[in-house]
């Protein structure tokens, strides 16, 4: 069985919302939560961008079952991957062993703001793969000196390290970043239900491991309401990952998808209080292999409303894929 997880967006709700909202999801049986982690929102009406790593340790403190995991982190120009390793390791400790570090290469909408510019795909597959095997040497103990062509260490060492070291995950959207997941990864992570990317990481040495998806939705007893608030804040979504990787913020998205109309919204997002739609979406991706499924509920004020709704109709109804 498909296990169903809750996402905490942080593009759409301020700290102490999300995690009240990860207390609610817990109580309601969501299998696993993740978190996006982004300096940005992706659109300004969604008004919201808070530290990750800050809301996650509230969470952690706050839940006593639900795993937590980042969905994903880019440990290559905004974070060094010797800091990733530390707060990694330290949310492992702080979850008594319920976190995943999600990794991926990035979105320019984040990591523009050191002033570094945005490397091309290959370079940033470049840098997260040493990101991974600086990453990888400090959770297994001891000092690190790392001398490689994008990034160096110089006796790094945890001081505070889990008996389990978190399983990393790594973003996949096209064949090299599948190939770079199943060679370097635990488990494997795609936001499109594309059986491709899952054969693709199982060739290259993902056969066996978790495969973790994310599908966005608009729960609203209003359907009308529904696709407009998803129109509104989620229009970004279907640009697909070559565009939303490159574009620099806000002000980007919205030109870019100035275009997209609600009825194209409401064909690509399951929106409205059909629980068969939410069902569909869901089925897509257990259908091309994943193992793990995150929902996204769009809009920061109606996550209370959706969570007890998925607890009493989406989530049993979920248990027959």
């Amino acid at each position: 069985m498909i296990a169903i997880g809750y996402t905490m967006m942080t593009e759409q709700a301020g700290p102490r919302e999300l995690v009240d909202h990860v207390v609610h999801a817990e109580e309601a049986g969501f299998d696993f939560s993740v978190t996006s982690d982004h300096y940005s929102p992706w659109l300004a009406a969604q008004g919201h961008a808070p530290y990750a790593w800050s809301v996650l340790g509230a969470a952690a403190q706050a839940t006593t079952r639900i795993p937590l995991m980042t969905y994903v982190t880019c440990p290559i120009l905004r974070y060094h991957p010797t800091v990733v390793a530390q707060k990694a390791a330290t949310l492992q400790l702080l979850s008594e062993g319920r976190f995943r570090l999600g990794l991926g290469s990035g979105e320019n909408l984040n990591e523009h703001v050191i002033g570094k510019g945005w490397p091309p795909p290959r370079i940033r597959h470049e840098m997260l793969t040493e990101a991974v095997d600086i990453i990888r040497a400090l959770f297994a103990g001891g000092e690190v000196t790392y001398r490689g062509t994008h990034f160096q260490a110089s006796g790094a060492k945890l001081w505070d390290l889990p008996e389990e070291p978190p399983q990393i995950g790594i973003a996949m959207s096209g064949p090299h970043s599948c190939a770079l997941a199943g060679k370097h990864g635990d488990i494997g992570v795609a936001v499109e239900p594309d059986s491709d990317l899952v054969d693709a990481f199982a060739k290259a040495g993902g056969a066996g491991k978790p495969v973790v998806g994310q599908v966005p939705v608009s729960w609203d007893p209003d359907r009308a309401a529904a696709v407009a608030r998803a129109h509104r804040e989620f229009r970004w979504f279907g640009g697909g990952w070559p565009v939303n990787a490159n574009l620099p913020g806000t002000e980007a998205f919205s030109a870019a998808t100035q275009f997209v109309r609600e009825d194209d919204i409401a064909g690509s997002i399951a929106c409205g209080d059909d629980v068969d739609a939410f069902v569909d979406a869901v089925r897509a991706y257990a259908d091309a292999g994943f193992t793990e499924v995150a929902l996204v509920q769009i809009g920061g004020d109606r996550q209370h409303e959706y969570i007890d709704w998925a607890k009493d109709k989406l989530l049993p109804a979920l248990k027959s894929l």
